[in-house]
């Protein structure tokens, strides 16, 4: 019979090398940050895919990022427009989002915002293992059947 011993090696934190491989939660390895951005383009997504929600953020940033939209080069491909409408605050574990919507005529606001806020939710504990702990929704705006179309044509004058 053979007698083995092990050698006793010590790792950089003071145990042994090898000593719990396998063993040990890979998790407590390091650590994970996940950037606001991050989770603002996730939130921005989630409240888009629900049904009711026309357009995401107040007046003023909605008329701003359209025409940075339509000006070649404006920047309208960096996911500035995913991020429209949406403030989040991310801690190590925690997330809290704010969004702005705007929403079709005719739907249940109350029912679109709760669809919203279980989507985002959702969406952000699933992708960032993060927990959600608000979702503030503001509806600015409803969207009328015909209002797109005003929009896009410039008022004519009254006198010629």
């Amino acid at each position: 019979m053979t007698e083995t011993t092990q050698q006793n090696r010590s790792g950089p934190s003071g145990g042994r090398l090898g000593e719990g491989r396998g063993a040990s939660d890979p998790r407590v390895r390091g650590k994970t940050t996940i950037a606001d951005g991050v989770v603002a383009k996730i939130a921005g997504m989630a409240a888009r895919e629900v049904d009711g929600v026309h357009a995401m953020g107040a007046g003023m940033s909605r008329t701003i990022g359209a025409v940075r939209d339509r000006v070649p080069g404006g920047g309208g491909g960096g996911g500035s427009s995913v991020t429209r409408g949406v403030k989040v605050e991310v801690g190590e574990t925690q997330a809290a989002i704010d969004l702005d919507i705007v929403v079709e005529y005719g739907v249940s606001i109350t029912d679109v915002a709760s669809d919203v806020r279980e989507n985002v939710i959702g969406s952000i504990e699933r992708m960032t293992g993060l927990e959600v702990v608000e979702v503030n929704v503001t509806v600015d705006d409803v969207n009328l059947p015909d209002q797109e179309h005003e929009e896009e044509q410039p008022e004519r004058p009254r006198l010629q």
